[in-house]
Parts: structure tokens; C-alpha cells; sequence
């Protein structure tokens, strides 16, 4: 995988074929992990706002281009004591097949400050077999867990 967090600079986790993945908040551009989560999937047509306020309340990870443009994102959710969950992982299209999904999941399972949890867990809909590489698996007792879940919430908010 490239270079490791020793001898980077502060912020930088791993370097990847020119790349870097970086927990520096400072990097982050917001609008462009807007305009790739009002897309996706999970979040089809996320305000803003809520990604801000998502943004702000976790420890997040990018991935970005030697040009220095942003290119993928992974937040994770946590108490830095207990859990850790991990949601909104993406690479854009065209930087894909490069390692940097794993290049940040890497990054988040050995990130410093996330270290002795006892549970971190995570939604997919696509992605197991990446998330496997790292230790996840199927709920053991699924049975034990409940959500509650407003899948239309964001489009409910654009009809308005």
C-alpha cells in the first residue's frame, strides 16, 4: 500500500500511488461529498446541511488525487470508546480499481484513536466482500437487532 503514517505529514494515514488518504478535517470538501451522496444510493438527495452536520459529528476519511482534488470519503461514526460505525464510503467512478476503498478502510480499522473497540458495524448493500477483508461479518444474532429506519426521508424533503 504505499507509504504508512510514520514520516507523513500530520493528518496523512497512508499514500497510495500518489494519493493520499487523510483524516484532516481541513481537506474536506464538503460539496463534493454532497454532490456524491445525493446520488448514492442511501442517501438520494441528502441536504447539505445534513451532510455538514454528519461531517462535524465524525471522524472522517478522505481520499484524495495527486492533483489534491477529493475523490473519496469514509465517515465513521464513534464514541472512540466503545463503537464505531462506518457509513458513507465511497470512491468516485473514475478513480476506482486503485485500492483506495481499502487504502481508507485500512486507514480506519488501524487509525489510532480507534483502537480496543469492542464493536464496529456497518450497512451495505454491494460492498461485503471488501468489508470482509477487514474482519466483518454477517450479523451473528440478527435476531438481537433493531433499527428504525426512514429510508425516504430525503426525498420526502425535496417533494416539499
Amino acid at each position: 500500500m504505499g507509504a504508512g503514517a510514520e514520516g507523513a505529514p500530520q493528518g496523512v494515514l497512508l499514500q497510495l500511488d500518489g494519493y493520499v488518504i487523510t483524516d484532516d478535517p481541513a481537506r474536506i470538501d464538503l460539496r463534493a461529498v454532497h454532490a456524491f451522496l445525493r446520488r448514492a444510493y442511501w442517501s438520494k438527495n441528502i441536504p447539505l446541511e445534513i451532510v455538514e452536520r454528519a461531517v462535524r459529528a465524525s471522524l472522517c476519511i478522505g481520499a484524495y488525487a495527486p492533483a489534491g482534488e477529493q475523490v473519496g470519503f469514509c465517515r465513521l461514526v464513534t464514541d472512540y470508546a466503545v463503537f464505531c460505525y462506518v457509513g458513507d464510503v465511497y470512491v468516485l467512478e473514475e478513480h476506482r480499481g486503485r485500492g483506495l476503498s481499502k487504502a481508507m478502510m485500512k486507514a480506519a480499522v488501524e487509525h489510532p484513536r480507534l483502537q480496543g473497540l469492542r464493536r464496529w458495524s456497518l450497512v451495505t448493500h454491494d460492498a461485503h466482500g471488501l468489508y470482509e477483508q477487514f474482519g466483518f461479518r454477517r450479523v451473528a444474532h440478527p435476531e438481537r437487532h433493531m433499527e428504525r429506519l426512514d429510508p425516504d426521508i430525503y426525498l420526502r424533503g425535496a417533494e416539499e
